[in-house]
């Protein structure tokens, strides 16, 4: 399926700033040794909680520890406070927002990358279990291929609809998109076949953002018309249910988060909530 970019939609990540990578060796200056990196991460933000998903999934627990952040960062630019020990120790003068997420050297006390795909496939390559990969050997472009339909032909496109001005096209896309993954999914259990990967955990958290996020500011018939992919919200329930994926979900972390930043108004697509989450979200209350 071809998918023409919405560029005149402002990204809704911001570029990442730091773009370092776990090499193999000492050579590569971030060499892959266990507990050596750390994870900073908010679930509420879509970023964070793929990581956090992806490093369940892993079952990186004792190997990269994570550092939960306050769903709503405490400061007006989306810096969290938290963070600003570590940009300012790894950028001279640095005086750009402290954005999550975040992975961190323990050894040198300083930032090793903030783009989140980087993030997640340097977890997998070096220190994930081999028998279960979340980007297994030959699978990478469609990964990839994936990641860019959840991006601008589910996200992007949401915005697009939702966004005061209304955009038909940008529904046409969404929904279009959304039977592209429908067909995929028939008579699937995943994505690329019959393990995880990382494609699954995309495609999950667009469609927990289209239902928490994007949904509020749609109107019912829309909400109607994307709700009418019975293989797709099917997929995004089971997977809601496997611990790696529900033990994330902090639905009252999103809705904060969406309330502090958004100046959209609502529409009457926000109370035809497409699945109940709730029975699979986190207790945040524990961390």
């Amino acid at each position: 399926m071809s998918i023409t970019p919405l560029a005149a939609l402002p990204s809704a990540h911001p570029t990442p700033g730091f773009r370092g990578r776990i090499g193999r060796d000492a050579s590569s200056g971030h060499y892959a040794v266990p507990r050596r990196y750390r994870l900073h991460l908010a679930t509420a933000c879509p970023d964070g909680l793929r990581i956090a998903v992806g490093h369940s999934l892993l079952g990186l627990y004792d190997c990269c520890p994570v550092t939960y952040l306050p769903a709503v960062p405490d400061c007006p630019d989306g810096s969290h406070t938290a963070l600003r020990p570590l940009y300012e120790a790894s950028a001279h003068r640095y005086s750009g927002p402290a954005l999550a997420p975040v992975l961190s050297d323990d050894w040198s006390g300083r930032i090793v990358s903030t783009h989140s795909r980087h993030i997640l496939r340097d977890l997998d390559r070096h220190f994930g279990d081999g028998a279960a990969r979340l980007y297994p050997c030959g699978a990478e472009a469609e990964i990839e291929e994936v990641e860019l339909l959840c991006t601008e032909g589910v996200e992007q496109a949401a915005q697009r609809v939702g966004s005061a001005d209304g955009d038909p096209e940008a529904l046409d896309t969404l929904l279009a998109t959304l039977g592209e993954l429908e067909r995929r999914l028939a008579g699937a259990e995943f994505l690329l076949g019959e393990q995880l990967t990382a494609a699954d955990v995309e495609l999950w958290v667009a469609l927990v953002q289209l239902d928490t996020v994007h949904r509020n500011h749609l109107d019912a018939s829309a909400v109607h018309r994307i709700a009418g992919h019975p293989v797709l919200w099917a997929y995004a329930r089971r997977l809601a249910a496997h611990p790696a994926f529900g033990a994330h979900l902090d639905l009252d972390g999103i809705t904060r988060r969406h309330h502090g930043h958004c100046q959209g108004l609502e529409a009457a697509g926000a109370a035809v909530q497409i699945l109940d989450w709730a029975g699979h979200a986190a207790d945040t209350s524990r961390r």
